[in-house]
């Protein structure tokens, strides 16, 4: 489910904790070589997305964040923050033909283009994340 995470609401919070954990640690985020993504652009996105996306006239922008149990999708429309919490296990990613990654919940879609090699680096190290389903290997360090 979208939220406006634009101004501080506990409860807001406490759903997005429940549904993808807390932010990595700082030894967590060095062992991954960074939680968050590069700048992203999306192509096309869920009707719902598309919605608050067409607003306002700035380029369609995103970017991704890796929590403990998933993943949180940002974007900015007029002003407002939103996030779209994605758990690991609702989480579908695909590689289009087009230099183009598709990222999946539910309803809910991001089609992101990946014009650059940081984007296919990024989406690689996210897929290996969901293959392991979480952090449970970083417990060794």
């Amino acid at each position: 489910m979208l939220h406006n995470v634009s101004y501080n609401n506990p409860k807001i919070d406490r759903e997005i904790r429940e549904k993808v954990g807390n932010m990595l640690t700082l030894k967590e985020r060095w062992k991954i070589k960074g939680s968050g993504s590069p700048k992203l652009i999306m192509t096309s996105c869920s009707i719902q997305i598309h919605n608050l996306m067409v607003l306002d006239n700035n380029a369609n922008t995103c970017n991704i964040e890796i929590r403990e149990k998933g993943i949180i999708l940002r974007f900015r429309s007029l002003l407002e923050t939103y996030a779209l919490p994605i758990p690991f296990y609702k989480l579908t990613l695909y590689k289009g033909q087009a230099e183009e990654y598709s990222v999946y919940m539910d309803n809910y879609f991001v089609k992101i283009k990946a014009d650059r090699k940081s984007i296919h680096k990024y989406f690689n190290k996210l897929q290996d994340i969901k293959n392991d389903q979480g952090f449970t290997y970083v417990d060794d360090l």
